[in-house]
């Protein structure tokens, strides 16, 4: 028997809003950029494992339609970072997948994000051959800890 998955219909979560007013391609990227265990091999071919915790580190693209109602709540967000990074309150929230079974069942594969902040100011284009990023705020972040659940 052959295994279907259908996504779609997916949630990003910030700070307990619900991000709406998302762009177009990847409008939310999760990424995890370093290893969460190095392993050595050495002399007569013993091994020497590591756990490396900072692999549970994600970072997060975000990409929103500029001036949107979302672009200013992230961008007020980054401003109060920006003014006071050891007074800012670190970001939470939740990357929820809806996938779908193909008979009608639904999983929920979530990203449970803490500790969250901006890692980048948002770049600015003007472009005159119609280029749709010049429309949309690209927030990047990274927290600290990010945990995936399957229900």
């Amino acid at each position: 028997m052959s295994v279907v998955s259908m996504s779609g219909d997916d949630t990003i979560i910030l700070n307990s809003r619900i991000l709406t007013g998302l762009g177009d391609g990847d409008v939310v990227k999760l990424t995890f950029e370093t290893d969460i265990a190095n392993v050595k091999t050495g002399k007569n071919g013993n091994s020497i494992f590591g756990l490396n915790t900072t692999g549970q580190q994600a970072g997060l693209e975000l990409r929103v339609m500029r001036g949107s109602s979302d672009d200013v709540f992230l961008n007020s967000l980054l401003a109060k970072q920006t003014a006071n990074f050891a007074g800012f309150a670190l970001m939470f929230g939740q990357f929820i997948k809806k996938i779908g079974d193909g008979a009608g069942k639904i999983k929920k594969d979530t990203y449970i994000l803490q500790g969250g902040v901006f890692v980048r100011p948002i770049d600015g284009v003007s472009n005159v051959e119609g280029n749709t990023d010049q429309s949309q705020s690209i927030y990047k972040l990274k927290f600290s800890y990010a945990a995936r659940t399957v229900t």
